[in-house]
């Protein structure tokens, strides 16, 4: 038998979704079926897989102690390397500059040095997170972006800033400026450009259209131009839809790809990253505007503050 005492981040999940991460060695057949016989409970009384989980709960499992096997908390995040560029932090969230090159989550080649690792490894120094204290919680990235783009990336340090701030996302309640180099000088100065993108899974590519095509998303993608010298132009650029690979395929698209950036690129491009010894593309993400959050949302304190990255692609144009 094992009691798990419910706390405020594991709170708001259904006990399903809490037991497959609080119990991972009890299989779902036997996890509904241990519901339905009520040999899992909540607060003494039967529950339904769907239940809530509410902070204050306990859930009860007389379940065989092979299940319960004690495992050691997860601590394959101290690992990772010290270094966090802290741009903003609450008791909720945190924003982190990462630095072109590194990962943001675990990827194929088995790194334990990701942006997250970093982050926990950070909270875990401070006596902010604790595996070992937790259910089913680690504070989670919000955002995303890609190996060899630099710049801002939101973290949840709770599981309720992790639920608000995936909300304030998918309804775009937070704009996100770039800035980036390409080869070649867009003209006009400043556009709002449509088009169509359309992801391959396979090649882990985009191709992006002028018109419609089966399966392809529409894109927005806002260009300025705000100097430019020997060729380079340096841009500031908006997403009004957030898409892979949305401004490197888009702007490749339109004949001015991004500096060093060998996936969407020409043979001059290529020839200029190489010629700057440059391997992967200038690009950062360097401003987070909170807009028109909800008042009743406990994250309403961020409405209107910006905030932006320290190391922008400036100089490569000056």
């Amino acid at each position: 038998m094992k009691e798990f005492a419910i706390g405020q981040n594991d709170a708001g999940q259904r006990l399903d979704k809490f037991l497959t991460k609080a119990v991972p060695l009890l299989p779902a057949s036997m996890m509904h079926k241990g519901i339905r016989t009520k040999r899992i409970k909540v607060n003494g009384k039967r529950a339904e897989i769907s239940t809530r989980l509410t902070a204050g709960d306990t859930v009860s499992l007389y379940l065989n102690d092979e299940f319960f096997e004690e495992t050691r908390a997860d601590t394959a995040f101290l690992r990772a390397g010290d270094e966090v560029s802290v741009i903003y932090e609450d008791e909720n969230i945190l924003i982190a500059e990462k630095p072109a090159g590194l990962v943001v989550h675990e990827d194929e080649s088995g790194t334990a040095d990701t942006l997250i690792a970093r982050v926990q490894k950070y909270l875990y120094q401070k006596g902010e997170y604790d595996p070992a204290r937790e259910n089913s919680f680690a504070p989670a990235l919000c955002n995303r972006i890609d190996r060899n783009t630099s710049g801002l990336v939101l973290c949840a340090k709770n599981a309720m800033a992790l639920q608000e701030m995936n909300e304030i996302l998918k309804e775009r309640k937070i704009e996100k400026t770039y800035r980036c180099v390409t080869v070649g000088v867009p003209k006009p100065d400043h556009a709002v450009c449509k088009a169509f993108l359309r992801r391959d899974t396979k090649t882990k590519t985009v191709t992006v259209f002028d018109k419609p095509q089966p399966d392809a998303k529409t894109i927005l993608t806002e260009y300025r131009v705000l100097r430019q010298k020997n060729g380079l132009a340096l841009l500031e650029v908006t997403l009004h839809t957030g898409r892979t690979h949305q401004i490197r395929a888009h702007m490749a698209h339109l004949g001015y790809p991004l500096l060093g950036d060998t996936k969407y690129c020409t043979p001059e491009s290529l020839k200029k990253a190489k010629a700057l010894g440059l391997r992967q593309q200038v690009l950062c993400a360097w401003r987070l505007h909170f807009t028109d959050i909800a008042e009743t949302s406990p994250l309403a304190y961020l409405n209107g503050r910006e905030f932006y990255a320290k190391k922008l692609p400036d100089d490569w144009v000056k």
